[in-house]
This record gives C-alpha cells, sequence and structure tokens, in this order.
C-alpha cells in the first residue's frame, strides 16, 4: 500500500507541475496549441535523427559484411558506437511522443470545457466540429508515431544482438556468422524509415490543421 500510495502521490506531482507549467506559459502568451505544434515538431526533428543514425548503423554493418582483414576491434567498435547512438535517438523519439501525449490531452480537455462557455449556439457548434476534426487527426498521426516508434524495437534488437555476438567474438567466423542478420536488418530498417516518412508526413497536416482552427 505504501508503494502505491508513493506512485499515485508522484502522478498528482507530475500532473502538477504540467499544469503549472502550462499556466505559467499561457500568462507569457504561449498557449497549449503553440506547445503542441513545437513538440509536433520536435517530435519531425527526432525522428528525422533517427533515420539518420539507423542509416549510419548500416552503413557500418555494411563495413562488416565486406570486411577482408584489418582490424577487428576497430569495426567493432565503430557498431558498438552506432548502436548506442541509434539507441539514444529511439528513446528521444519515444519521449517526444509522450510530450505530445501530455500536451494534446491538456489542450482537448481545456478546449471541451471551454464549448460550456459558449452563449451562441452557432458558435458553439463550429468550435466543437473543429475539435472533433482536430482530434481526428491527432489520433491519425499519433497512430503513425507509434507504429513508427514499433518497427525501432526490431531494428535496435538486431543492433544489439549482433554487437553483443561481435564483443565476445572477435574472429573472422563471427563476421560469417553475422552476414546473415544483414539483409534482415536492412529490411527493418527500411520499414522503420517508411514508417517514420508517413509519420512526418501525418504530422505535417496535422500542423497545418491545428493552424487553421
Amino acid at each position: 500500500m505504501p508503494y502505491l500510495l508513493a506512485i499515485l502521490l508522484a502522478l498528482t506531482t507530475l500532473t502538477g507541475c504540467q499544469s503549472a507549467y502550462y499556466s505559467a506559459m499561457e500568462k507569457v502568451g504561449i498557449h497549449k496549441r503553440d506547445i503542441m505544434v513545437d513538440r509536433v515538431e520536435e517530435a519531425n526533428e527526432a525522428q528525422a535523427d533517427a533515420q539518420e543514425k539507423f542509416t549510419d548503423a548500416l552503413t557500418a554493418l555494411k563495413a562488416l559484411n565486406q570486411f577482408d582483414g584489418g582490424e577487428l576491434e576497430r569495426v567493432y567498435n565503430s557498431i558498438n558506437d552506432e548502436y548506442l547512438a541509434s539507441q539514444k535517438a529511439a528513446e528521444k523519439v519515444s519521449d517526444r511522443i509522450a510530450a505530445i501525449e501530455d500536451v494534446a490531452d491538456a489542450l482537448f480537455d481545456e478546449w471541451e470545457d471551454e464549448l460550456t462557455l459558449y452563449t451562441s449556439a452557432t458558435l458553439r457548434r463550429d468550435s466543437e466540429r473543429k475539435l472533433r476534426s482536430t482530434q481526428a487527426s491527432y489520433k491519425r498521426m499519433l497512430g503513425a508515431m507509434h507504429r513508427a516508434e514499433q518497427k525501432m524495437t526490431p531494428v535496435l534488437n538486431t543492433l544489439r544482438d549482433n554487437t553483443l555476438y561481435l564483443k565476445h567474438n572477435l574472429n573472422a567466423a563471427a563476421i560469417g556468422s553475422l552476414q546473415g542478420e544483414f539483409n534482415s536488418l536492412q529490411r527493418d530498417i527500411q520499414r522503420a524509415i517508411t514508417d517514420m516518412e508517413t509519420a512526418i508526413s501525418e504530422s505535417e497536416r496535422f500542423i497545418a490543421q491545428l493552424k487553421k482552427a
């Protein structure tokens, strides 16, 4: 029970901090939809960076796949560096998505509550129509982002497996064993990149719609 209470208190504190943050930003003229646009753009940048890091990791493994002699330690270090960079980039994408979800909840709750403040039925209906349309666009964007996020998992798993195997087997036989992983990894990375590009396109459409709402 104390453990559960601690979790609830932490969540309450976090929620309170976020609410205080949004309130403070509004006092200086920065509203939730402005924060939403910024966070979606940051998520797009994080996804673009993840694409680049995954491509770099593939390039490093391609060099291993074509290895014909030299210092294996150097090859391993290069692949490990690219794996760690890819992992960090993927974590950043997840963090950016979580930040979008947080401000979206606050924005849509506020918008929904303020519908009751209208005295004009016409304006209320128009605002509600825009709210529902924006929510639908948001769900499409968020779904695309989560699909891209999920596609990063098999890429990271394969990169980690390859890195660990090479770490403990720095010899030509190990390279031969890993060559069969290359084509599978290449397909997984391409799927992840394709889904991230789709998510970025959905994000751009959502931003355009939010700015018009």
